[in-house]
């Protein structure tokens, strides 16, 4: 009588958007038998909370190949009736100056969509078995030896397991277990979120666009956007000059903010913008905190991060929710690499895996933190000059904007595969110049020489 293979145990750390999907993506993709997923979330309930939250093609593609089919309906996202992603207009006179486009995404589906964050939360955990979720686990600090992980939490007891992947966010306590030197960094901006019931809107702004506009000032922003569910949003986004250590003091992620300072910071922009914030019932706060490129993402052979805990761009761009999606679909498709055709998972296919993982991701987020950094360190050009001069500068910048299509439509499984293929590529090559014409096994899977 054969003996039962083993359990492989993995522990995800955080219940968030970043959380559900690797669950689901593990569960779905990465082929891995006896799988045994656990999730660790420090709130006390999984409640509908948050502000709006933006997928660009990438993830909306990423959903649906993970088989998250309830989050690409109608109901549940917003999509503008343009098909324009993104339009930038001028915070006084209201004129649209710019426009993002998408290239290369034929169904509609796939278009940038906005949801109420925890609409798109609720969706994941549609997937996910919730006796696999276990609430009010605050992490203390995360532990990897030889043989397994452990997750240590407040209130005293333990997790173990065979792997480790940290999902928790910004301020990751896993993360900063491996690297307790890790910084934040404030990037001089505050965000003042707010999300209510459309009907706040609806038929009570004279010329309010029905697409999503983003409204750019010399200093602020102000965004606002129809969401899925008959939901509404309005961001207003401020400079402010206090320094990291003066603010993670004074400003907590979704403190409460007074909705009269936003109105009071929009009261000269346009009168689309001005009655917006006249019927934005609240706002909470969210300081805009980015960290540097992490120098790897696999520590001691079984853990990883995903999500803002791999990469803290602070949500330039709107994405974060994408860039999650992307790195969960990515460490599936490395463990179904190294699994294929094996018996069971080795503590070496474990860290070939996380690797290939890693060289997937980590290139492509880095070059979006280069992006962050360079316009946190960008400085100001000198004093005001004239309004007309000050107008110039403010349309040149809104047009002068990094082109993020290789961001937005960004095709992960592709890839994933140029990474797992190049070792096999190089052979091809060589068995080419001998002359010889053998196929090249890969974990089972035979690959015909790359044709270069």
């Amino acid at each position: 009588m054969s003996e039962k293979p083993e359990t492989l145990r993995v522990l995800i750390a955080g219940a968030g958007i970043a959380g559900l999907a690797t669950a689901v993506a593990l569960a779905r993709v990465s082929t891995l038998p006896n799988l045994d997923v656990q999730l660790y979330e420090q709130a006390p309930e999984l409640l509908e909370i948050g502000a709006s939250i933006a997928l660009s093609p990438n993830g909306m593609r990423t959903l649906e190949k993970m088989g998250v089919h309830n989050a690409l309906t109608d109901e549940n996202g917003f999509r503008g009736p343009s098909g324009i992603p993104q339009i930038f207009r001028h915070w006084k006179t209201n004129q649209v100056i710019s426009v993002d486009t998408h290239r290369k995404v034929p169904d509609p589906r796939h278009h940038t969509t906005r949801f109420h964050r925890g609409h798109l939360h609720s969706a994941l955990l549609e997937h996910v078995p919730r006796e696999s979720i276990h609430l009010g686990k605050k992490i203390l600090h995360a532990e990897a030896h030889e043989n397994g992980v452990s997750l240590h939490f407040e209130d005293g007891s333990t997790a173990q397991g065979d792997i480790l992947i940290g999902a928790d966010g910004l301020k990751s306590k896993v993360r900063q277990s491996f690297i307790p030197e890790y910084k934040l960094r404030f990037s001089g901006k505050v965000y003042m979120r707010s999300t209510f019931d459309a009907a706040l809107v609806e038929g009570k702004i004279p010329n309010l666009p029905a697409d999503s506009m983003h409204w750019w000032g010399p200093n602020d922003n102000f965004f606002a956007s129809r969401l899925g569910k008959g939901q509404y949003t309005t961001v207003g986004a401020f400079s402010d000059p206090r320094s990291s250590e003066e603010i993670e003091k004074s400003v907590a992620w979704d403190q409460k903010g007074d909705v009269n300072f936003l109105r009071e910071r929009c009261k000269n922009w346009n009168p689309i913008v001005k009655a917006l914030t006249e019927v934005t019932p609240y706002t909470n706060l969210y300081p805009n905190f980015a960290g540097d490129a992490l120098k790897t993402w696999v520590f001691k052979s079984r853990v990883t991060l995903v999500g803002d805990a791999a990469h803290a761009h602070g949500g330039a761009f709107a994405a974060g929710g994408s860039l999650a999606l992307d790195d969960a679909f990515a460490l599936a498709l490395a463990f179904r690499h190294v699994r294929l055709n094996r018996a069971s998972l080795t503590p070496g296919a474990i860290t070939r895996a996380l690797y290939l993982y890693e060289k997937t991701r980590q290139p492509h987020t880095d070059r979006l933190l280069r992006i962050v950094h360079g316009q946190i360190d960008s400085k100001p050009a000198g004093p005001p000059g004239s309004v007309e001069e000050e107008d110039e500068s403010l349309i040149n910048r809104i047009r002068g904007r990094p082109d993020t299509e290789w961001l937005s439509e960004h095709d992960v499984e592709a890839a994933f595969a140029a990474v797992a293929e190049a070792p096999y590529r190089k052979q091809a090559l060589a068995s080419s110049a001998g002359g010889g014409q053998q196929d090249t096994v890969v974990t089972g899977i035979k690959l015909q020489p790359s044709k270069l």
